[in-house]
């Protein structure tokens, strides 16, 4: 198991400057072993009103807002490497906060500066549009401008790469950023927001203020914060919407899911099976794309539901330097959540075919430990089929045909991603324009890229991260009309 020695303490970064708050603290522990891991301040209005104020003063003094994108370009592409040469030390902090294996962790870093190195080349081709088509007298611009402070508000299960996912968008936009991160994974963000002075971003660009759901609360409610992005559950994301109502914000949600992995009968099922259980399983489920859902064809349902379960049996649970696939539940009480609803189903006429108990025994003591769950025979009236557990848990409905399965998949009130396995592309074609979601996998699971836009339809909430849709989020759209013609009209007016 991965345990960093003594528990380290971690300042807020308020206009460029480390601040420490000795009254009060949070404390969090390893999820994987209880082991004391880190300190941080619970930061409040006090913190929250410093760090806008400096975010503010950065974006209307021009220093990096009115910076040429070749500038940003260059400054963020420093921050990419410097985190590239950090990866080892990030890939441990986020590993041990989390609970993940190492290994999985490593990968969400490379991820994190992919996204640093995409939004970098995005800053320095930033551009708008030109409209030369009005009529001969007029030529049209729409000037992309940043559209200042932004609050960035990350939750705990991808720490670095969402943040990265988020602020360095906001950041090749020109904007400056207030990051609150979870209070159960705030210590790469705080490393970030260090190596992102080192990198040479002015001070008051880049602020971190450490804290819980209160803290939330006061960054999403301030007055001098022009817009919100907000990962989460869909509960705290309304929450948090309403919270943003008192200067009419912009807000961008990224909230809950309840992806399906609709698998026909012409699937590679042997693909399939690997795919699925990834899906289902990568980061503890702990994904809001998570494939929680199994709709598989009836005529193979038998089949694949045996060997999906055979295959998730052999699936290795751990965390820290272990080769396991995936890690801890991220405390207690979510564990509990997560069994709980499992035991729902059952009582609700599901059968768990695998898993919905807690490990224990050698590398588990200590730890919120729960292995690959199947539940089959679950039907759309049932909770577990509508509701996200947030877990390593995979339900198996069946359907009949195409018509059938894009039916299922959106009778729930979340649209954020969905899976089709079919070698038919006529097939998975005309499913994936039926679905109600902001992505769909085509043969594949939880697949991602820079250059591809994110976020969700319905419940899931609204605004795309990453590709030019992610920078654009961070933009306001000024429209210039400019007359090279001799004025027309008593009054100049045109009709």
């Amino acid at each position: 198991m991965l345990d960093l020695g003594q528990p380290v303490k971690y300042p807020h970064i308020i206009d460029g400057q480390l601040v420490s708050q000795e009254d009060r603290v949070i404390e969090r522990r390893n999820p994987a072993t209880g082991a004391p891991l880190s300190v941080y301040g619970p930061g409040g209005k006090p913190e929250i009103d410093a760090a806008v104020q400096a975010a503010r003063h950065a974006f209307d003094s021009g220093i990096w807002s009115d910076i040429d994108g070749m500038t940003r370009f260059r400054t963020l592409m420093r921050l990419a490497e410097l985190v590239r040469s950090n990866s080892a030390e990030f890939a441990r902090l986020d590993a041990a906060e989390v609970g993940k294996p190492i290994r999985v962790a490593e990968e969400d870093v490379a991820g994190a500066i992919g996204q640093v190195e995409f939004a970098a080349s995005l800053a320095a081709g930033q551009h708008g549009d030109v409209h030369t088509n009005l009529d001969n007298d007029f030529t049209g611009l729409h000037l992309k401008e940043p559209i200042g402070v932004v609050g960035v508000i990350v939750p705990w299960n991808f720490p670095l790469l969402i943040l990265c996912q988020k602020a360095a968008y906001a950041l090749a936009a020109g904007c400056t950023v207030v990051v609150k991160p979870s209070e159960y994974t705030s210590a790469s963000a705080v490393r970030l927001g260090e190596l992102a002075l080192k990198a040479g971003l002015p001070a008051g660009v880049f602020n971190v203020v450490t804290g819980d759901g209160h803290a939330g609360q006061l960054l999403a409610e301030h007055l001098d914060v022009d817009m919100l992005t907000f990962t989460g559950s869909t509960a705290t994301g309304r929450r948090v919407l309403e919270a943003s109502k008192g200067n009419l914000k912009k807000t961008s949600l990224e909230l809950g899911g309840k992806a399906a992995q609709i698998v026909f009968a012409d699937a590679d099922l042997d693909d399939a099976v690997e795919g699925v259980l990834f899906g289902a399983t990568h980061n503890q489920g702990e994904c809001c794309v998570a494939g929680a859902r199994l709709l598989v064809q009836e005529s193979i349902a038998e089949d694949f539901v045996n060997r999906l379960t055979a295959r998730a049996a052999r699936i290795q649970v751990g965390a820290g330097e272990s080769d396991a696939d995936f890690g801890a539940l991220i405390h207690e009480g979510h564990l509990q959540n997560v069994l709980d609803a499992v035991e729902r189903a059952r009582s609700q006429g599901g059968d768990v075919r695998l898993g919905g108990t807690r490990l224990t025994g050698p590398g588990y003591d200590g730890g919120c430990f729960v292995g690959p769950t199947i539940v089959a025979e679950v039907s759309p009236e049932m909770e577990i089929f509508n509701n996200e557990v947030f877990g390593p848990v995979l339900t198996v409905s069946t359907f009949r045909d195409a018509n059938h399965a894009v039916e299922l998949a959106n009778a729930v009130e979340y649209g954020l991603g969905n899976t089709v396995w079919s070698k038919n592309i006529d097939t998975a074609l005309t499913v994936t324009r039926n679905l109600k979601c902001g992505t769909v996998w085509i043969n594949t699971s939880i697949d991602g890229s820079p250059q591809l836009s994110f976020g969700g339809y319905k419940a899931s909430g609204y605004g795309r991260e990453m590709g030019r849709l992610g920078l654009d989020e961070f933009c306001q759209t000024k429209t210039v009309q400019i007359r090279t013609g001799k004025r027309a009209g008593t009054f100049g007016l045109r009709g």
